[in-house]
């Protein structure tokens, strides 16, 4: 069994960095949202090419090479105690092709970030080490709402104090049961993408699932791929978040359970985990207790 690594928790007068491995920031956005982090009473360093766009893909942050140096220098800087990702979009994988993902792992930090930064938190869990999935840097209306707040900073610097990890927004049974195992996975499209590459990891535990701006057929097609492929094979439970901005709420929420409840392992969905306002953070990597609609961590994220 792999062994867990916990970071260190955060606490106020922290240097922290913010990075954009994928998509490109917007100045005014990301200034809302650091502001949060410094209110928090943290340091914050915003790394140069988070503010920059690729020459030819604009769609990117800056060249790879670019992003992939920034990363790692905040990665492997010992005075940086946590690494924040801007935001998402496209290009986490790219970025992936210019960094030693085996020099990364050797190092225990805190990464915040979801969606494309899924691709990072695969690499980073299959090698022991909890990452945080939430909300990030430049995400100004999941760090402004409430839940979404409160559980990041709780969960960064308390985390002793999260007892349940879908508490307080709630979620709903459809397939009954306890579950035990290291909570992965993460947005279901960059999970499909990593099949084949070398930074695929096959889950062993329990998986959260969330996506944005996937119709139903499209939804069907990635979770087919995965069945097909056995990504699932030693899956023992299933939270499912949002799946937001696609073509037919309800039809997607069948497509997941036809193609999802005859696993046969316990499943809720309903979760506050994904592209919605509210984004509660969620450890990855760390061992939990699915029972009922509760998601109990059985150690404190970080240590």
């Amino acid at each position: 069994m792999t062994e867990v690594r916990r970071p260190a928790r955060l606490v106020a007068g922290d240097r922290v960095a913010v990075v954009a491995p994928a998509g490109p920031l917007k100045v005014e956005r990301l200034e809302i949202g650091t502001k949060y982090l410094r209110d928090w009473g943290l340091e914050v360093e915003v790394m140069p090419s988070a503010l920059g766009r690729h020459d030819k893909l604009p769609y990117l942050a800056s060249e790879d090479t670019a992003r992939a140096a920034d990363f790692r220098t905040a990665w492997l800087e010992a005075d940086f105690k946590a690494v924040f990702c801007g935001r998402g979009g496209y290009g986490v994988q790219r970025t992936l092709e210019h960094l030693d993902v085996e020099e990364l792992a050797g190092i225990d930090k805190i990464l915040v970030g979801f969606s494309d930064i899924t691709a990072l938190h695969e690499v980073l869990n299959a090698r022991g080490l909890v990452t945080i999935h939430g909300p990030m840097a430049a995400a100004v209306e999941q760090l402004g709402s409430e839940h979404g707040h409160d559980r990041l900073r709780d969960l960064l610097f308390t985390p002793e104090s999260v007892t349940d990890l879908l508490a307080p927004v709630g979620a709903r049974t459809v397939v009954p049961g306890t579950a035990e195992g290291r909570l992965l996975g993460g947005n279901l499209a960059l999970l499909a993408a990593s099949l084949g590459t070398p930074t695929f990891a096959k889950p062993a535990g329990i998986v959260v699932l969330e996506d944005v701006g996937e119709d139903a057929y499209r939804i069907d097609r990635l979770l087919t791929q995965l069945l097909r492929s056995g990504w699932f094979d030693e899956v023992s439970g299933l939270v499912i978040g949002d799946f937001t901005e696609a073509d037919d709420k309800d039809l997607v929420a069948e497509v997941i359970q036809e193609r999802l409840v005859p696993l046969g392992v316990p499943m809720i969905d309903g979760a506050a985990i994904g592209h919605a306002e509210v984004n509660l953070a969620i450890p990855l990597g760390l061992p939990v207790r699915l029972e009922g609609t509760s998601l109990i961590p059985l150690l404190p994220a970080l240590s």
